[in-house]
């Protein structure tokens, strides 16, 4: 239980696949996600503001990213 509580944390576990248009059980292409990633800091930088759509799916972004740099 102590080994897993990553997946408890995750409050809905597939919400960025579905964003990102993967089918279940396909994983997301790295290059894609840091694409998305890259567009959306651009929209953000300066004094703009993202909404919170935007700001959910960065987020998501960046999460995914970290968790995967964590299961090597």
């Amino acid at each position: 239980m102590a080994e897993k509580w990553i997946q408890g944390a995750i409050k809905k576990p597939g919400a960025l696949r579905e964003k990102m248009g993967a089918k279940e059980g396909e994983n997301i292409p790295k290059g894609k996600l840091a694409a998305k990633e890259s567009q959306l800091r651009k929209e953000a930088a300066g004094d703009k503001t993202l909404s919170s759509a935007k700001r959910t799916l960065l987020k998501q972004i960046v999460l995914a990213r970290t968790l995967n740099k964590m299961g090597k």
